[in-house]
Formats: structure tokens, sequence, C-alpha cells
């Protein structure tokens, strides 16, 4: 567990990191800018944001390994690892848009015990604890809409393995006449901790990587919500479907999923 000095320690650095963004995000040019792929692109923001997470948390847990996306630190620990993502919504960042995020999540023999999802244009802070989920200190839940047409619901675009595009939209088209309507953050840890104060009502996607799940979903669970796969098995963080929301919204979604993708 982590005691309030430690937790101190994360906060201020997690503001540290989210001012370095914000300072950046106007400075990056395009030769800043490196394509992983077609649709993934990287800057010395990332790297730099991920290079100040692994230095300063483990400064603050010694101990604890890490799994991250730009792959800065390669020590691994089983047993207690962090789970980060420097800059979820980098397309976003590098567009100019204010939709980004900082996701850490500190795993500990398999269960997430922390988490924390960091908003810096918003200054908006989602941590989760055994004791349960906070925006800026404040107590949050999911919400308790019980009707499909009463929601809003949260989603992103595959971009790789086209091969279930074809279900993927048609879940799209029954949302689209059946829910109030559907939002694209373009950052699942915005989407999740979005989902987790009751601001969507779900949030589903495919082909997303650990580390941009592993916070956000712990976050929405100690908010009261429920986090799946599209088989409603718990290989959500490593596997390659999440389905979040309040138990009503997340059993019906998941009904329109199994029909759509079986």
């Amino acid at each position: 567990m982590l005691d309030k000095k430690q937790l101190a320690q994360i906060e201020h650095l997690i503001k540290k990191v989210g001012n370095f963004q914000s300072q950046n995000q106007s400075k990056v040019t395009s030769s800043d800018i490196e394509e992983k792929s077609l649709n993934q692109l990287v800057s010395y923001v990332d790297i730099e944001s991920e290079k100040m997470l692994v230095t300063g948390l483990k400064s603050i847990t010694p101990e604890a390994g890490f799994l991250t996306e730009e792959k800065t630190s390669n020590y691994q620990n089983d047993h207690l690892y962090w789970i980060i993502d420097p800059l979820d919504g980098t397309t976003n960042y590098l567009f100019g848009h204010s939709k980004y995020s900082i996701s850490i999540s500190l795993y500990q023999n398999k269960k997430a015990i922390y988490a924390q999802v960091y908003v810096p244009p918003d200054n908006e802070s989602f941590v989760a604890n055994p004791d349960g989920a906070f925006l800026n200190g404040n107590k949050i839940v999911v919400s308790k809409r019980h009707h499909m047409s009463k929601t809003l619901i949260a989603t992103g675009f595959p971009y790789y393995k086209f091969d279930e595009m074809e279900a993927y939209t048609n879940c799209l088209k029954i949302l689209m006449k059946e829910t109030k309507g559907i939002r694209r953050m373009g950052s699942a840890a915005i989407d999740l901790a979005y989902t987790a104060c009751g601001r969507f009502d779900a949030f589903y996607e495919l082909n997303l990587s650990p580390w941009d799940v592993a916070g956000g979903a712990y976050i929405v669970q100690q908010a009261g919500g429920i986090v799946s796969d599209f088989e409603n098995k718990e290989n959500y963080v490593f596997g390659n479907s999440i389905l979040a929301g309040n138990s009503y919204i997340h059993s019906e979604m998941l009904r329109l999923i199994k029909k759509e993708f079986s």
C-alpha cells in the first residue's frame, strides 16, 4: 500500500509532468514527430514525460517494476509494477487539441491497488485506491441511468485489425438509433475516467494496449462500475477488448456486443 507521503509525491510528480506537457504543446514541430505507424505518432514530449514518470516513481517506489508505452525502462517485477501511458491522446496533443491525459496504475500480484488519470488542460485528477474513486479529492460514482435511450456512450475507432469492422459498424448504427449519442475523445484513459464519474454511461473499444486502459479501468471499478472484455471475462487489460459502465448499461451493451461480434 502507498502511504500519505508517497501519495503526495505521486501527485506532485504527475502535476509536474502535466505542466511540462502544457508548456511544450505549442513548441512541437513536424520534425519532432515520429510515425510509429500510420495512426500512431510519438514526439519528444511522450518520451521525456515517460522518463520523468519512471524516474520519479522509481524514487517513490524503488521495488516496483514498469510496463510502459515508450519502453524507457526495462526493470521488471511481476509482484509489483507500474503501468504507464505518459501521454494518452498523442494525436490530439500534436494537433493542438486539449483532450489528452497521463495514466498511471500500480499493480500488486496482478491486481490494481492505485491508479491516476490526470488531464492537464482541465487540471482534473481522477484517482482510485482501495477507498474508492475520486475527482480532485471528491468521491465519484458511475451513472445510475438504467435505459439505453437515456445514455451517452463513448468509444474509439479501430485503426488496425479491420477484420471486425463490420461488427463494430453495426454496433455504432444501433447505438446511434438507441442512445442520446456517441462520443470519441481520442484518449481511452479519459473515456474511462469520464465513465467513472458519470459523464459517460459506458465505454467500449477494441485493440487497445494495457497502458491505455489499466488506470482508467480501476477507476471505473472503484467508482462502482463493471469492467470486462467483450466476452464478459476479466481479460480487458492484456486482451483486445474492453467494456465499462454501470451494471445496467454494461449488461445491455454486452448483449448487443455479443450479438454483433458472435
